[in-house]
């Protein structure tokens, strides 16, 4: 009688061979869905206050529910792009192992430089008024995204500032805080 080795299973199983992706199924779809989750949470939160609004009768077109309504309508149609090119990407096996270990990784850098840029422009813009405040905060959101040319982010950040003031101002009748550029300081 010989005596056989017995080994386990998962011992003869020599796994991928060099430089061959191992393909990898829920964890890394998850995290893809991350953004969306939360696109459609923030989106959801928005229809349903928007919903909830008292409008008086004699409001006209475009109200106070018109830009959320745009807004709501914007998000829900990227949460559904992102949601369906993640499904498609998933299932045709391109999320693997080796991109779930070397594609994600969170900046911290960039989240100080957005959540920095939206708080110091809700505690300076009665201040420095809506076109700087808000032309401060796009340099900061860019320079959070990345931005290679600060100066020229400071200047369209500047730019569309100004033309968001000129718009709400003339156009809807709506007065944003002019701060220092008004005198008001």
């Amino acid at each position: 009688m010989t005596q056989q080795s017995v080994q386990p299973e998962a011992a003869s199983d020599p796994g991928p061979a060099p430089g061959q992706r191992t393909p990898r199924t829920g964890g890394l779809l998850l995290k893809e869905l991350t953004m969306p989750i939360v696109l459609a949470a923030f989106a959801t939160y928005l229809l349903v206050n928007m919903l909830l609004m008292e409008v008086p009768e004699s409001v006209d077109f475009p109200g106070p529910r018109f830009f959320p309504a745009v807004i709501t309508g914007v998000l829900y149609f990227l949460v559904i792009v992102q949601v369906v090119q993640s499904i498609r990407h998933w299932s045709a096996g391109n999320l693997t192992a080796e991109s779930e270990d070397s594609a994600i990784r969170f900046a911290w850098g960039s989240l100080l430089w957005v959540v920095g840029g939206f708080l110091g422009f809700a505690l300076l813009l009665e201040f420095l008024g809506w076109i700087i405040a808000a032309g401060l905060l796009f340099w900061c959101v860019a320079q959070g995204f990345g931005a290679k040319r600060p100066i020229m982010s400071l200047i369209t950040g500047l730019t569309v500032s100004s033309l968001a003031y000129i718009a709400f101002d003339m156009a809807l009748g709506l007065s944003l805080p002019s701060g220092i550029l008004g005198g008001g300081f």
